[in-house]
């Protein structure tokens, strides 16, 4: 087995540039120091009014995040266990729209859920099917920024979101998989729901490079600090008939498609909707399997403007869909040329004040592929994102 003299995380995300002591500063990505500057640095400091400038760009940015999300969604929804064995599969439609104008816009969306057939239903008719309707939470200026602690890229048509529930995914599979049967038990049989009350609930969304589609991730974890369940809506912006996952089981078919090199950028924004942007770097990265058949990734990184040079390596074991690295990150391998990654063990980043990263790739075609990684603090709160593009070398 390759080693190193050093044992690194498996998510690295570009050195933040020198910035005074209300904001953020990123170190080296060892996992025995920690990862921020100070065990309690904070979101830049908010009792100061925002410029005019940034007054603009943020109704600027809240228009164009409504704008990419309006419209009628047809989708699937997908929930997974912690070791990303798929447990259910769901029809979904979602119809988003707004109101109001500049700082006072909101979006409004409404979910619809795919019922199953009641129990005493005769007919199995599948254009009979009833759907339940469920409806999602305003997001405004306030909400976005300072309960969702959004990570917005409007380019690049991507964005992380924050929740302190799970009650919208709850719904989704209650009324997806027991209906009109369902009869309010807490945990109903051969179905799991996520905690009333997760430590974690963060929304990874990324856009298709080729179609109106986009895949959002959502990683829910227990009040201890570990993966309670993953959820992925693959919506596309239509009427037709919603995209599928590949269903395929074998774990070779996971890992392959991310074997080799990729090169590509990344950009590090704070959170809020201004979300001034922070870092930016070029990247490559290397996945290949050694003799041991363990999962050896280097990554190296050139930081824009100061062009200083990182590297990481590290090497992880693979037990059917999950990959497990030194330094206690793991990578969730999912159907569709996904992967979910994010700490082992939360609790005990938090325990050691280190900040923890939750990620999201998405390889949609065999040369190209997005990530998203969401930056948390010690005390949970959403302190950047970082969005990654690559091509295969």
């Amino acid at each position: 087995m390759a080693s190193s003299s050093v044992q690194c995380c498996s998510v690295w995300v570009p050195s933040l540039p020198n910035l005074n002591t209300n904001t953020l500063r990123f170190l080296s990505f060892n996992p025995n120091s920690v990862a921020f500057s100070s065990p309690s640095f904070r979101i830049r400091a908010s009792s100061s009014s925002p410029t005019l400038e940034e007054s603009a760009m943020s109704i600027d940015n809240l228009r164009r995040f409504i704008n990419l999300n309006s419209g009628k969604w047809n989708g699937s929804f997908y929930q997974f266990d912690s070791c990303g064995n798929m447990l259910q599969q769901l029809s979904t439609k979602l119809s988003a729209s707004s109101y109001g104008e500049d700082e006072l816009m909101s979006l409004i969306q409404t979910l619809y859920i795919k019922q199953p057939s009641s129990s005493t239903s005769i007919s199995g008719d599948d254009n009979d099917a009833e759907w339940a309707e469920y409806k999602i939470k305003e997001t405004n200026m306030f909400t976005a920024d300072k309960y969702q602690q959004i990570g917005f890229f409007p380019s690049e048509r991507a964005f992380a979101l924050r929740y302190q529930t799970a009650g919208m995914l709850e719904t989704v599979l209650r009324q997806g998989v027991l209906g009109e049967d369902d009869t309010g038990e807490e945990s109903p049989r051969n179905l799991k729901l996520p905690s009333r009350r997760p430590s974690v609930v963060c929304e990874n969304c990324l856009y298709s490079l080729q179609r109106d589609k986009r895949a959002r991730a959502f990683h829910i974890l227990e009040p201890k600090g570990t993966v309670d369940m993953l959820i992925v809506f693959l919506e596309e912006r239509s009427d037709g008939a919603p995209p599928l996952l590949d269903s395929s089981k074998d774990a070779n078919s996971r890992i392959t498609p991310f074997l080799g090199k990729w090169k590509g950028h990344s950009i590090t924004k704070r959170s809020g909707v201004y979300g001034s942007t922070i870092a930016k770097a070029d990247t490559v990265v290397l996945h290949e399997m050694d003799h041991n058949d363990q999962l050896i990734q280097d990554v190296t990184s050139i930081s824009d403007g100061e062009n200083v040079t990182t590297n990481v390596h590290w090497s992880g074991r693979i037990s059917e869909y999950l990959v497990t690295f030194d330094g206690g990150y793991q990578m969730i391998l999912l159907p569709g040329g996904m992967y979910m990654g994010c700490p082992c063990d939360i609790a005990k980043s938090v325990a050691e004040s280190k900040s923890f990263h939750l990620e999201f790739c998405w390889l949609e075609t065999p040369d190209k592929r997005q990530r998203l990684v969401r930056t948390y603090d010690v005390q949970g709160l959403a302190v950047s994102s970082t969005y990654f593009y690559e091509t295969k070398l």
